[in-house]
């Protein structure tokens, strides 16, 4: 059975990545840079689809590259510190949609009074923005 490879094209195209993604990637370390031989293309091994694959995944999960790279370096025997990982990022995700969620709040109570203000001399979003930034100062 032929092992299966990539040439650097194939491999970003398989991954759904550019090229420069997969060099990107080679230069943080993330994915093995395969030796050039002496003619010809460097070749890279299904493991390396696999790797990118799983970084991207991470990605959508909402991993940062360097919270990936400690993904990576953890085994699969250590169970307890990717739990951990996991468990910090929801943290902050739980974090961060609770601020999307005032942000929308606040937006719509904007907007609302924008639609029903009667004074066109005067605009409620930029009087709101306004005194945000004089009581910040």
């Amino acid at each position: 059975m032929k092992i299966k490879t990539f040439s650097i094209g194939k491999l970003a195209q398989a991954a759904g990545v550019n090229v420069e993604t997969v060099r990107y990637y080679q230069r943080r370390k993330l994915v093995k840079t395969p030796v050039r031989p002496n003619q010809g293309f460097r070749v890279y091994p299904v493991e390396t689809l696999h790797r990118i694959k799983f970084i991207k995944r991470a990605q959508e999960l909402g991993f940062s590259l360097i919270e990936i790279e400690q993904l990576l370096t953890l085994s699969a025997g250590n169970c307890a510190a990717m739990e951990d990982l996991a468990r910090h990022k929801l943290v902050k995700i739980k974090d961060k949609i609770s601020d999307l969620h005032r942000m929308q709040t606040v937006l719509s109570e904007l907007v609302e009074a924008c639609e029903t203000n009667q004074d066109p001399q005067t605009c409620p979003i930029i009087e709101s923005l306004a005194a945000e930034s004089t009581r910040h100062s």
